[in-house]
C-alpha cells in the first residue's frame, strides 16, 4: 500500500500556491488547515451573476460569463464541502434555475446561450431547445435535499430526476456519478437504494479498472472518492487499493496532478490542474493514503 509521504503533500501544496485559483486554494486550506469557510463563500459569491446563475469560468471549460447549469453544481459542491450553504446563494440560483428548466423539471447539460461565450469545442448545446438532463440536474437535487434547501424547483427536479433514472438501463461515466450523487443524498433512502441495487453492474461498468487505460476515462475514486460512497462497495479492496496506489504514482515533477483530458487553451492547464490536486488530496486523505 503505498502513501503520499510528507514532502510530496508539500510539494502538492506548493503547486496549488503557485498555480491554482483562489477557490481551490481556500477549499484546500479549509479542509487540511481548519481554515474558514469565508474565503470559499467570498469566492463562490466572484462567480455569481446577478441573475443568481454562475458563470466567469467557475467551470474551467465554460470560460464565458454567462450562467450555466454546470456552474451552479460546482459553486455547490464548493458550499456543501466547507459546511456553508449559504442561503442567499443558494436560493438565488434556484431562482435561475427554475427560470431555466425545461417542462420536465430539470436543466439541460448545457444551454444555448454558450454559443455566445468562449468555452471548450464540447460543450455544444443539444439544439435551441435542449432537454433536461441528469447531468447536472441530479447532483444539483441531490445536494439542495440534503441541506434541506426549500424552493418549489428541488421538488420538480426530483421527480424529473426520479423518472429519468427508472428509465436507465445503460449509464454512462458521466451520468453514473450524477446518479449516484443523487441517489446517496435523497431522504427516501430505501427507494435509493432499490435503484442503486438495479444499477450497480452498469454503474460499475462505467469505470475503467485498469488505472493505466489511456484516454478521458473515470476511475472506481470518481465514482466513490471517500470510503462510505455507496459506490464503493461496488469495487473490490484491491480495485480500490490499485487505483489509490496509481495517485500516489502518478503526482507529478511540479507537485500537482495533470487532468486525463484535452487542455484546450493554456489557462484551463492550471486551472484544472489546481482543481484536481485538491480533489486527489482530499480523496487520498479520505481514504487514509496521507502520511
Amino acid at each position: 500500500m503505498k502513501t503520499l509521504s510528507k514532502d510530496a503533500f508539500t510539494a502538492a501544496e506548493r503547486y496549488l500556491d503557485r498555480n491554482a485559483r483562489l477557490i481551490d486554494r481556500a477549499r484546500f486550506a479549509n479542509r487540511f488547515h481548519g481554515g474558514p469557510a469565508g474565503p470559499v463563500l467570498h469566492a463562490v459569491r466572484a462567480y455569481q451573476n446577478p441573475d443568481g446563475g454562475f458563470g466567469h469560468a467557475i467551470e474551467p471549460d465554460l470560460r464565458g460569463a454567462g450562467s450555466q447549469p454546470q456552474g451552479a453544481e460546482v459553486a455547490l459542491w464548493a458550499l456543501d464541502e466547507v459546511g456553508a450553504f449559504d442561503e442567499a446563494i443558494v436560493l438565488a440560483a434556484c431562482a435561475w434555475l427554475e427560470e431555466h428548466s425545461t417542462a420536465d423539471g430539470g436543466v439541460p447539460w448545457v444551454l444555448p446561450s454558450v454559443r455566445d461565450d468562449e468555452r471548450a469545442p464540447w460543450w455544444q448545446p443539444q439544439g435551441d431547445e435542449p432537454p433536461a438532463a441528469l447531468n447536472p440536474t441530479a447532483p444539483i437535487c441531490g445536494l439542495l435535499l440534503d441541506h434541506g434547501v426549500k424552493h418549489p424547483w428541488v421538488e420538480t427536479a426530483a421527480e424529473f430526476c426520479w423518472r429519468a433514472i427508472a428509465r436507465l438501463d445503460e449509464v454512462g461515466a458521466y451520468d453514473a456519478m450524477c446518479v449516484i450523487r443523487f441517489l446517496e443524498r435523497v431522504p427516501d433512502a430505501e427507494r435509493a437504494r432499490g435503484e442503486f441495487e438495479r444499477l450497480g453492474p452498469s454503474l460499475r461498468a462505467s469505470a475503467a479498472l485498469d488505472p493505466d487505460e489511456p484516454g478521458h476515462t473515470h476511475s472506481p475514486l470518481d465514482l466513490a472518492p471517500t470510503p462510505d460512497s455507496w459506490a464503493r462497495g461496488l469495487f473490490s479492496d484491491e480495485e480500490i487499493g490499485r487505483h489509490l496506489d496509481h495517485l500516489v504514482e502518478t503526482q507529478g515533477a511540479d507537485g500537482g496532478w495533470v487532468p486525463n483530458f484535452t487542455m484546450w487553451t493554456p489557462a484551463v492547464a492550471h486551472e484544472w490542474g489546481g482543481y484536481l490536486t485538491r480533489a486527489t488530496l482530499a480523496t487520498l486523505d479520505a481514504y487514509g493514503r496521507i502520511g
